[in-house]
């Protein structure tokens, strides 16, 4: 593929927690795309009328369709160049097909995969066995062996500052703030590194990936908004709330048996207490990220960690209203 700047964009998955920030980026992006398109169920279209109404009025196509109907996907595909999946993990078992028909489709050129968060393939031990990563190992299998004319990037993200400050509860060991309680909770000392995006970075990354295809095409591209310790995010929420925080330090090996009995139970919280082992594991940290290859490298590109805690402290990512 030569010379290819893509014009035409369509999302799956472009309401759910990180595709809002996905969408709202796209339609923000300048220079602007020709076209980008809302792929969106029927319930979807009836549950979410105020958002969809604004992105319309901002710009935004909307399709809508059965994400498992092949005619449906088919039909959203003409005339499309590239096509971004932000599906979550409810929808990740679909990826497989969408790839294959816009592998078939006589204009998709490009295919970004839901990747968004956590390296699947950071650790070549402990990745392939990783619970909560094997939907996403199979999309890559299946991109291998079987897709040959499509591009197709990975945007690795690590977590989502904007949703790791908050604890899971009932399983606040694991980590996390309480701005209400000024109780934090971090994983052995606090001191271990972690690469982190905001979610709104999230959005901004993508556009700057399309931005750069020639960069791009056939990467796994990481990209991270700074990488800090939790015991810096302590120091930080201290500061901007002016007040000592009360930290619980929990060791390693007891997030590890935790993990294993919610596995074991069938809890679905499971997922989460295994994405933040990994992250205090070392999982999101690299001898250098892409962040400069699609054009982001200045930390005055994206957001600081003041801005982080700033928007942790507001609940920012559960406001309706940011988009």
């Amino acid at each position: 593929m030569t010379s290819f700047t893509p014009k035409k964009i369509l999302i799956f998955g472009g309401t759910g927690t990180i595709g809002k920030y996905i969408t709202t980026s796209l339609l923000r992006a300048k220079p602007t795309f020709d076209q980008v398109i809302l792929f969106t169920s029927p319930n979807g279209a009836a549950t979410k009328k105020d958002l969809l109404s604004k992105w319309e009025s901002d710009g935004l196509s909307i399709i809508v369709g059965n994400l498992e109907s092949e005619a449906d996907v088919r039909a959203a595909y003409k005339g499309v160049d590239t096509v971004i999946s932000a599906v979550g993990r409810g929808g990740l078992q679909h990826q497989v097909d969408l790839l294959r028909w816009a592998e078939e489709s006589d204009s998709v050129q490009w295919f970004l995969p839901s990747e968004f968060g956590t390296d699947i393939e950071h650790n070549t031990d402990k990745s392939p066995n990783e619970k909560p990563h094997q939907l996403k190992l199979k999309t890559r299998k299946f991109i291998r062996e079987n897709i040959k004319r499509l591009k197709v990037t990975y945007v690795v993200t690590g977590p989502y500052f904007d949703m790791w400050v908050h604890t899971v509860p009932g399983l606040e060991k694991a980590g996390g703030f309480n701005p209400d309680t000024k109780e934090a909770y971090v994983i052995e000392d606090g001191g271990g590194k972690v690469g982190f995006c905001t979610m709104w970075d999230v959005g901004k990354f993508v556009v700057a990936t399309l931005q750069h295809p020639e960069q791009a095409f056939g990467k796994a591209l990481k990209v991270q908004s700074f990488i800090v310790s939790p015991n810096e995010v302590v120091a930080e929420y201290e500061k901007q709330t002016g007040t000592k925080w009360n930290v619980t330090k929990t060791p390693l090996s007891e997030i590890a048996a935790l993990e294993t009995k919610l596995w074991e139970e069938g809890n679905p919280k499971a997922t989460s207490v295994t994405l933040r082992r990994i992250w205090a594991e070392g999982g999101t940290l690299y001898a250098k990220n892409d962040n400069e290859v699609i054009g982001l490298g200045r930390p005055e590109d994206l957001d600081s960690l003041e801005v982080g805690v700033k928007r942790g402290l507001e609940n920012a990512w559960l406001k309706t209203d940011t988009f």
